[in-house]
């Protein structure tokens, strides 16, 4: 009886998906590399204000560039990122998940190309199209737009963590006489977690970006600074707005690191 077999001669699931998967365990990343990118982010930033306090304001710029304002925005933008992000989630994994099981695949590539669609179409034009075909603007139109633009990552991720997972080990889970349905939430789904993740982190960045240009379907964030600064010709304006949108960015991308960091499994 080898160590992969029980008592009643049927495999033992502790010790088979370590055999059969024989994942690759990252490197733990240093204290450094964690500091890293929170000081040159603060560094840009304090360049930043050093900059534009070296500049004489006009009105125009002193109200687009006042406190309240600019703080209102990142707050807007990251309002737009997170709940835009949480619904390409809730829809993308489940359907990734269905997407996956056997029955699927005479209809699978249909809704892959329906999927596809916020990628193929413009941003600005995923905005428009929703503004015109739901009749409303605002925040709740660019979440629509915003799903719609970062689903398929998080959807192809989800899709290919799954089938990743070594046949082998499904097997043993089986064997077990383990159901369908916790084959998929014990074995299946926590071995893909870590491309799941990915996809995930890759959908924050997408939204981050693309939620620029909410603000000309009146949803607010980091867009109307920039939006303010481009109808005004006003480049310290423009500058401010796509520093801050960029640093928004790098810091989001920076902690979904760390969140992908501690939501992956132990040995993967």
């Amino acid at each position: 009886m080898t160590q992969t077999e029980g008592e009643s001669g049927a495999p033992d699931l502790a010790t088979a998906p370590a055999a059969a998967m024989a994942p690759v365990r990252r490197e733990r990343r240093t204290l450094g590399s964690y500091l890293f990118m929170p000081t040159f982010l603060a560094l840009v930033l304090i360049g930043l204000y050093l900059y534009v306090q070296s500049q004489e304001l006009d009105s125009i710029e002193q109200r687009s560039l006042n406190a309240s304002n600019v703080g209102k925005a990142i707050w807007e933008h990251v309002q737009l990122a997170a709940v835009s992000t949480f619904f390409v989630i809730l829809i993308a994994v489940p359907l990734g998940v269905f997407l996956t099981r056997p029955f699927t695949r005479s209809f699978r590539g249909v809704l892959l190309t329906i999927a596809n669609i916020g990628q193929a179409v413009p941003t600005i034009g995923v905005f428009a199209l929703f503004a015109v075909a739901f009749l409303f603007l605002g925040f709740p139109a660019a979440i629509v737009g915003l799903v719609a633009y970062a689903v398929l990552p998080v959807l192809r991720n989800t899709m290919v963590g799954l089938e990743q997972v070594d046949e082998n080990i499904l097997e043993a889970g089986r064997g077990m006489g383990i159901s369908k349905f916790g084959v998929l939430t014990r074995i299946e789904l926590p071995l893909a977690v870590p491309i799941i993740l990915a996809g995930v982190r890759t959908a924050l960045i997408i939204n981050v970006g693309a939620a620029t240009l909410a603000a000309y379907i009146n949803a607010g964030g980091l867009g109307r600074i920039l939006i303010a600064g481009l109808s005004t010709n006003r480049l310290t304006v423009q500058i401010v707005g796509a520093v801050l949108t960029a640093v928004l960015a790098l810091l989001i991308d920076y902690l979904a690191g760390i969140a992908e960091d501690v939501l992956r499994p132990k040995g993967l």
